[in-house]
């Protein structure tokens, strides 16, 4: 059922452009001919590359993947607030502090495939998961979106203040994710990506809390310049208890910033009212209000190392 509502998405996204650059010898071709020939590789169109040019970009995993035998390296910071009660001078605008730091590795075991790690101090996640580029955007259209598909589980190993955890299984999350990415232009690229989050046990640990959480996130990058360009990621949770609950209050993650390419690094200077890095602990527990002040500066470093004996030097995206 997931696979037709993906397929549905999709040729109702591609319609309009496809019928709009077909030409004399292809009217015949339907989108659905196009569909199956992308992914039985029989269409000659060269596929669209360095849709992002990275695999993260605020909050949202990209579309990208590891080329086979590269190591991503990733460094990611979130500071404490810049305003609010926690904010201000006190704390030099939350430099003093930081909500979350993430340490990320991803390997590519094919140019499509690449497994990941990552350990975020935000609950102390560990995380283990799979990336996999099921579809690549086509230059002349006959595909007009990527996809790209992931899976992950998470487990909180620590003891926490009040131990919830009466079960092991309790402290495991899975996160599996459908990323939808068109490249419009050299300059612009957009992203949809709907999402499906189950705790074990709800987290946080309140009364009528959801376990499973569906949310649809959107992000998109526009390059005003040869190596720099603004990013903005959003992610909307569906809950019920989120959008009802007073204490806490929830708010959907919102992050806005430069990406800066640098060579073999991308760089990427931000502004989020999440505290947590990892979609696992973010959709669940997004607290902070931007109109309060309760938004934080963060980064982004991600650097890939070839491992291929034959290449000289380090791919880039």
């Amino acid at each position: 059922m997931k696979k037709i509502i993906f397929i549905a998405l999709l040729l109702t996204a591609g319609y309009g452009n496809v019928n709009a650059q077909k030409t004399k010898k292809d009217t015949t071709a339907s989108a659905t001919d196009s569909l199956l020939n992308s992914l039985s590789g029989d269409d000659k169109a060269e596929p669209v590359i360095a849709t992002f040019k990275a695999t993260r970009l605020i909050l949202s995993e990209t579309s990208e993947t590891i080329k086979k035998n590269n190591l991503n390296f990733m460094v990611i910071h979130r500071f404490g607030d810049i305003g609010g009660t926690d904010g201000g001078s006190k704390t030099l605008w939350g430099l003093d502090n930081s909500s979350d730091i993430l340490i990320g590795f991803e390997y590519g075991l094919t140019n499509n495939l690449d497994v990941d790690f990552y350990r975020s101090k935000y609950e102390q996640l560990l995380e283990l998961g799979l990336k996999y580029n099921l579809v690549k955007q086509k230059s002349d259209d006959s595909m007009p979106v990527a996809i790209t598909v992931l899976a992950r589980a998470g487990l909180k190993p620590y003891k926490v203040e009040t131990n919830v955890y009466d079960d092991y299984a309790n402290r495991l999350s899975y996160f599996y994710q459908a990323i939808f990415a068109r490249k419009f232009s050299s300059a612009f690229s957009m992203q949809i990506a709907p999402s499906f989050l189950r705790n074990n046990l709800p987290f946080p640990y309140l009364a009528g809390n959801d376990k499973n959480i569906f949310s649809l996130s959107a992000a998109g990058r526009l390059k005003f310049s040869k190596r720099m360009g603004i990013v903005v990621d959003y992610a909307h949770p569906f809950s019920s208890f989120r959008r009802n609950s007073n204490s806490p209050k929830f708010y959907n993650p919102l992050g806005v910033g430069i990406e800066i390419e640098t060579g073999g690094h991308v760089f990427t200077i931000n502004f989020s009212n999440s505290q947590a890095i990892s979609p696992i602990n973010y959709l669940a527990d997004t607290e902070s209000n931007w109109t309060k002040g309760q938004y934080r500066l963060g980064f982004t470093i991600s650097r890939v190392f070839d491992f291929n004996s034959k290449h000289k030097g380090t791919n880039k995206y």
